[in-house]
């Protein structure tokens, strides 16, 4: 009776975990430990957008890395002033543990100063890409 009621409470917590990583998987959301932080051409190696930048870190073998790949330079070409840059995460170790980014892809919105606004990690949908620059511009 013991071991079933184990394997009950396990099944129960897993499928809770499951939910809710699959609910906050991909959503374009303000960090607080991001807040104050700025990436530049330093960081990014190249310039920043006349309005926003869409960051993208990245990894070799990354699936939903391609498919947000796609977004972000469709964003990019549809709003004015908006640049996307893909970083990739394993060439760029130090930056990746500054910014304390744990899974590719992730997605950092900046503003035209290069202030991090919005963080996302996993796939982004196109919309919440909009929104969130919606506010950022």
């Amino acid at each position: 009776m013991t071991g079933l009621m184990v394997c009950v409470t396990v099944l129960v917590l897993a499928s809770a975990y499951g939910v809710l990583h699959r609910r906050r998987n991909g959503r374009v959301r303000v960090r607080g430990r991001d807040e104050g932080k700025r990436l530049g051409v330093a960081e990014l190696g190249q310039g920043l957008g006349e309005r926003a930048t869409l960051v993208q870190f990245s990894s070799a073998f990354c699936a939903p890395c391609r498919a947000t790949r796609r977004v972000l330079t469709e964003v990019a070409r549809m709003v004015p002033g908006v640049a996307h840059v893909e970083i990739d995460a394993e060439e760029r170790l130090e930056l990746v543990r500054e910014l304390e980014i744990l899974k590719t892809p992730t997605v950092f919105v900046l503003d035209a100063d290069g202030r991090i606004v919005r963080r996302a990690t996993g796939q982004p949908r196109k919309a919440d890409v909009i929104a969130a620059l919606g506010e950022t511009v």
